[in-house]
């Protein structure tokens, strides 16, 4: 049975077939609410983050991408190629709620692992796939990456100015966009099985994810023909007026967000701007703008800008790098650095869960388990002999760590 927490998931079990970053953020959030989320990956080498990083970036053989990502999981190191390794884990799926799989389209048909394969095991099964594509089309087969559908989509054209390479975002944003959907998904599934007593099929690719992200956008093309067009000034957002942007201050970056050019020119004493009234000035006339206010905000610091610009109320702040970012006064004030307590490095500080339940709060429980770690306590759990437990390793069926604390 799942083992038990006091989340709002509490006795859900999510079986994670998942690897990178959109499906195991999808079921550590899971996790996160409470859900006993087993982590399935090969014996060898187990998930892609376990041996692949930042820059080669680990603690005491831990990669930390894995270390951020795989909290609240237990482990089941399992060979889903082996007939013994799929039966163990067709047993496994017989107690499960939900199974989150991101594995290439046609790869769950030739393991054996497909939606039509499980719900005949378990009608109750909530099945999530997470694809690049989609299950089908020209593209379905085609490997989805956060740099790849950025580009793919046509997001990057918003940002900077009109003789610069197109922009890739910072972060990998449509990745863990991917992740938050397919945990709404599982979660309406869930409830829809309230009332019909059957599981169903979520199906979530990235392409679709980024497009709804950008739904303003797309709409006013689709039903204008209106194209975003880069100005001569770099801009953060083309269809967003001056003065939306980044500036550089006498010690570091400020960022600006919308607000009235006329009230921008009194907080910046430049009688210049204050003949832009009207709303559609900060588009029509963002080049010049730009140009205006640029040089005016090498006179002060960032914190005496922000400090001058929240009396006139326009939003402005930080450019944090990560230093700043860990000792900023929301943040500390917050709790948004937290620690879990990780089997062999000790304290590891991570980032706290972002949503917030007033009686079921999301709450930090395990930190990543160590390959394996579980392998021998979750097949205990559906009737597998220590005897057999200790055949299937010796075999590499599975992988078993005595090691976790």
């Amino acid at each position: 049975m799942p083992t038990t927490t006091n989340g709002t998931l509490g006795g859900l079990r999510v079986l994670d077939a998942t690897q990178m970053l959109a499906g195991p953020i999808a079921a550590m959030r899971l996790g996160d609410l409470g859900a006993d989320v087993i982590k399935i990956e090969p014996p060898a080498t187990g998930e892609f983050n376990r041996t692949h990083g930042y820059a080669g970036v680990e603690m005491e053989g831990q990669r930390t991408t894995f270390l951020g990502l795989n909290r609240n999981k237990r482990s089941l190191a399992i060979d889903l190629k082996s007939d013994e390794g799929r039966e163990l884990f067709y047993g496994l799926v017989a107690t499960a709620d939900v199974f989150i799989q991101n594995f290439r389209v046609g790869a769950v048909e030739r393991l054996r692992i497909d939606y039509e394969t499980l719900r005949a095991i378990n009608p109750r099964l909530v099945y999530a796939s997470i694809s690049g594509y989609g299950p089908d089309g020209p593209g379905a087969g085609r490997p989805g990456q956060d740099l790849v559908l950025q580009g793919y989509s046509g997001s990057m054209w918003f940002v900077g100015a009109d003789d610069d390479p197109p922009v890739p975002g910072g972060i990998p944003a449509i990745d863990a966009m991917t992740g938050y959907q397919t945990a709404i998904g599982v979660l309406a599934a869930l409830r829809g099985r309230d009332f019909s007593g059957e599981g169903q099929h979520v199906e979530v690719d990235m392409l679709s994810v980024v497009m709804d992200a950008q739904v303003q956008e797309l709409v006013t093309y689709l039903n204008t023909g209106a194209v975003p067009r880069r100005g001569r000034e770099p801009s953060a957002h083309a269809w967003i007026g001056a003065p939306y942007g980044v500036y550089r201050t006498r010690d570091g970056w400020l960022t600006l967000a919308m607000c009235p050019i006329d009230v921008l020119g009194t907080a910046l004493d430049c009688p210049e701007l204050q003949r832009y009234t009207r709303h559609e000035d900060a588009q029509e006339h963002a080049d010049e703008i730009f140009a205006t206010i640029r040089p005016l905000f090498a006179a002060k610091t960032t914190d005496e800008w922000i400090t001058h610009l929240d009396t006139f109320n326009i939003w402005s702040g930080p450019v944090n790098d990560y230093p700043a970012l860990e000792k900023d006064p929301q943040v500390v004030a917050r709790g948004l650095i937290t620690e879990m307590d990780h089997p062999t490095l000790g304290p590891v500080r991570t980032v706290a869960p972002p949503i917030n339940l007033s009686r079921d709060p999301a709450s930090i429980r395990t930190a990543p388990p160590l390959l394996g770690a579980d392998t021998r306590e979750i097949l205990t759990e559906i009737g597998t002999s220590d005897t057999d437990i200790d055949r299937l390793a010796a075999a590499g069926v599975v992988r078993i760590e005595e090691t976790n604390a």
